[in-house]
């Protein structure tokens, strides 16, 4: 099969593709709400297990300008318990089914298992935010693939220790891309995040921040999802809910430095921000 991603196109492709949806690259910066359906996330861990709390949730952050919604039923922070397929498919398909009847952006999920991204995608998702880059689940392509769903790639480590912690970051990120687009994946359909807080010390953190240009190299659209991470809480010496600044400061300069979609809790914030931003820089 060609490798329609690996061909030498220079620049991020014009729109991501996921499903039905369409939406420009470059225009103005994205904005995913986080909608967390599990009991024990770090910031916001059992608001919303209830699929009725779930949906008035999610028609909230899009009324307040969420353009993707990201549904997940496991927890990813440090030291999660980690939830067997048919548990994650009992807590995100049914709040996915309500909520493809009920908003028109396209709505996310959170998973690296590829059995609970095909059953979330038949109720309705049409992206697949995978923090382990297809990588860890080898059916996860082939689901991307045949059901036309956009997918995230996110690096992720299990360890701290890097030669190189950029050329680490994207030569994962290339593995992931390499992968997608053997499954005849093209890269209009690909996204690519950089992992912050995932197997990385504070400094790797601020030192992803710095260089998050260097992604342009993979010419895919870059996402990033620093909102109230420890970060945050460790530079400003901060608890969980009250890391909104901080989050700020990390949205804007994120964007400054290439980002076109963000991943945030705190949707009606984070969207001036992006327009503030968006403003100053793509322009």
């Amino acid at each position: 099969m060609v490798n329609t991603i690996n061909n030498q196109i220079k620049g991020k492709p014009e729109y991501f593709q996921c499903g039905k949806y369409k939406l420009p690259i470059g225009e103005r910066t994205y904005i995913m709400g986080i909608l967390n359906v599990t009991p024990d996330s770090f910031s916001d861990g059992g608001k919303y297990t209830d699929i009725d709390s779930a949906v008035k949730r999610a028609i909230e952050m899009v009324e307040n300008g969420a353009d993707i919604i990201d549904v997940g039923g496991e927890s990813t922070r440090p030291g999660y318990q980690p939830v067997d397929p048919l548990s994650e498919m009992n807590r995100v398909v049914p709040v996915i089914e309500r909520l493809a009847k009920e908003i028109n952006v396209p709505i996310s999920v959170d998973t690296s298992k590829a059995a609970v991204a095909e059953k979330a995608i038949m109720a309705g998702a049409s992206i697949v935010n995978d923090v382990w880059g297809m990588q860890r689940d080898k059916n996860m392509a082939e689901v991307v693939s045949k059901t036309g769903a956009g997918v995230v790639v996110m690096h992720n480590s299990h360890s701290e220790e890097y030669t190189d912690l950029m050329g680490d970051i994207i030569k994962f990120l290339k593995e992931s891309i390499r992968i997608a687009g053997n499954a005849g994946i093209h890269r209009e359909r690909v996204v690519v995040d950089p992992g912050i807080g995932f197997g990385k010390t504070l400094q790797h953190n601020l030192e992803v921040m710095r260089r998050l240009k260097e992604l342009d190299c993979l010419n895919v659209p870059v996402l990033i999802g620093t909102s109230r991470k420890s970060l945050i809480g460790n530079v400003l010496n901060l608890p969980v809910n009250e890391r909104l600044e901080g989050t700020a400061a990390t949205v804007a300069l994120g964007i400054a430095n290439g980002a076109d979609i963000v991943r945030v809790h705190d949707v009606k914030e984070m969207t001036r921000v992006a327009r503030m931003t968006d403003a100053i820089v793509r322009t």
